[in-house]
């Protein structure tokens, strides 16, 4: 299991990666500020889809991803 450390660098980077560092900072700022119930959301996220729909959403996510990529030129 890695340490608090490692997850928190790795979810900086991650935003960091898809938002642009000072997105990222803003939204650090943002959920601190914020009274936010991560297990609380998360509970209710997909509350009436069913399994295929998530994974239909999912896939177009992934596709719009990658139309990205291509558009960007970036194959990383």
């Amino acid at each position: 299991m890695r340490t608090d450390s490692e997850i928190k660098m790795s979810g900086f980077e991650i935003l960091n990666h898809h938002l642009g560092i000072v997105e990222a900072e803003k939204f650090i700022a943002l959920i601190q500020r914020e009274k936010f119930d991560y297990t609380k959301w998360r509970t209710n996220i997909f509350e009436g889809l069913s399994g295929k729909e998530i994974s239909r959403r999912a896939m177009e996510f992934q596709n719009s991803l990658d139309a990205g990529e291509r558009e960007n030129g970036d194959r990383s």
